[in-house]
């Protein structure tokens, strides 16, 4: 059985027989939704093979962290959603005989390397758009299952069979974290991911369809969907008012107990309706075609939950997972990832609801103090007014903005501690097809004043000296220069 990409089968059966060699392992993944899936796809794998583990939870992977994990006396580490990146520290610690490394990431390994890596740029895929972490936890999963024996089994409602193999119920969970890893680029995911997506669907536990591509068709009433769309649609984008006459004037029933009812809860001919009316208004009212086009996309449908909840659309549910670990609640996360219906998500959607105001609060403070260009780049420091393990986010959606240029890669800073500053860098991927490369210049530009820096071509950030932003920033726009002339 070579699994769902054949080019990673074999490294992923010879990770998989040193985890079921291994007394106990020590789970160690990241905090984002990425990270959080990465961790629930492996927990479950680990517990059907019968290996016992324990789970903890990284913000970052450093030499300190890796110093910790190595103390926690476990013969056998495996690194999820991170790990490729600090392989020099890692196998320091290899060497001296403090554990085994098994590593399921995608993001750019260092020059190190050791034998149980499981990275999809080893074998010439891309990890920023065509393989998330979550991805690369579930080629492990898959063969995790396919070595088991009898134990393993994916959950009473979805047995495995010939057409549905052991632990293809996790590719869900796997398409929420590349979503959350925003590699749904033009709308829908590529590459590597497509395979997961289509076990996903043949299992029972996907669907797949072609949707209007805005966020919150499940939870969100039809005005506000429309009115925080990602398309500028003129008289409807940001006017709640011009969202509620829009909707009015459509002669549909799109109220119920007098509430305004949501996407999800409209059958296809509402769907079609309220589609071609969005599409004209966006012609008559001089939205470029590749805008309109933006309108419709593919939408990922977690068939296991509730119509109407978080938990049921990819994009909502890692929304929600992004907002419990940035908060310090990896746990709460997993919890739901694993299954937990009862208090983990409701303390999850106290922290969703959290996590809304400070990124609007931290998009409305970018807005109001703007951002300065470079040549190349353009960025802005926030300080301690946005927290440092959301700046990233609030740096992408300020992008497209009044004063904040689409097609120039930002770089926001944020104050980790008295001595760092955290780095976050987004691009798009135009951008990239033009030659950006923001893991390398988070790289360079990050060693270049005593940090350190990585992640992808599109998304990347970096822990740097407090104080050297501004030699950072010239860094920064010099490489960004050089890649994209």
């Amino acid at each position: 059985m070579t699994g769902p990409v054949p080019e990673l089968a074999d490294r992923a059966a010879a990770c998989a027989d040193r985890l079921r060699e291994a007394d106990s392992v020590l789970l160690a993944s990241h905090i984002d939704a990425d990270g959080l899936t990465s961790a629930a796809i492996a927990s479950t794998a680990l517990a059907r093979a019968g290996i016992d583990f324990e789970a903890v939870f990284k913000k970052q992977l450093d030499a300190h962290e890796i110093a910790t994990i190595a103390a926690a006396d476990y013969d056998t580490v495996l690194f999820t959603d991170f790990g490729s990146g600090q392989l020099d520290d890692v196998v320091r610690h290899e060497e001296r005989g403090d554990f085994t490394p098994v590593v399921a990431d995608h993001h750019q390994p260092a020059d190190a390397d050791t034998e149980f890596h499981l990275n999809p740029l080893l074998f010439g895929i891309d990890g920023a758009s065509e393989l998330s972490g979550a991805g690369a936890a579930y080629v492990l999963a898959r063969a995790l299952g396919a070595s088991s024996s009898g134990a393993g089994s994916p959950t009473a409602a979805h047995p495995p069979t010939a057409a549905h193999p052991p632990n293809a119920d996790l590719a869900a969970l796997a398409v929420v974290g590349a979503v959350g890893d925003m590699q749904a680029a033009d709308g829908a995911l590529s590459g590597a991911n497509e395979a997961i997506v289509r076990e996903g669907v043949e299992a029972g536990v996907l669907g797949e369809a072609t949707d209007l591509a805005l966020y919150g068709r499940q939870t969100r009433p039809l005005p506000k969907l429309l009115e925080y769309a990602d398309v500028p649609i003129p008289g409807i984008a940001n006017s709640q008012s011009g969202s509620v006459a829009f909707l009015s004037d459509l002669g549909l029933d799109l109220k119920e107990d007098g509430e305004w009812r949501t996407w999800a809860s409209l059958d296809d001919e509402e769907r079609r309706t309220v589609v071609s009316a969005l599409v004209r208004r966006a012609v008559t009212r001089g939205v470029p075609a590749h805008r309109i086009d933006g309108l419709v996309g593919t939408s990922y449908t977690l068939l296991d939950e509730p119509t109407g909840t978080e938990l049921r659309d990819a994009s909502e549910f890692s929304t929600l997972l992004n907002a419990t670990a940035r908060y310090e609640r990896a746990d709460v996360g997993l919890a739901v990832c694993l299954g937990n219906r009862d208090g983990a998500l409701d303390r999850a959607r106290d922290l969703l609801r959290n996590h809304r105001r400070n990124l609007s609060e931290g998009l409305r403070w970018v807005q109001n103090e703007g951002v300065t260009r470079e040549e190349h780049v353009q960025w802005f420091d926030a300080g301690t007014r946005i927290r440092e393990t959301i700046v990233g986010i609030v740096a992408g959606m300020a992008v497209g903005t009044d004063g904040v240029d689409r097609d120039v890669p930002i770089v926001a800073f944020a104050e980790k501690s008295d001595e760092e500053t955290k780095v976050s860098a987004r691009g798009t991927h135009a951008l990239v097809r033009r030659g950006l490369d923001l893991s390398r210049a988070m790289s360079e530009a990050s060693a270049s004043v005593g940090g350190k820096g990585g992640g992808h071509d599109v998304a990347a950030g970096a822990t740097i000296p407090a104080g050297s932003e501004r030699a950072f920033v010239e860094c920064v726009d010099r490489v960004v220069g050089q890649q994209l002339e």
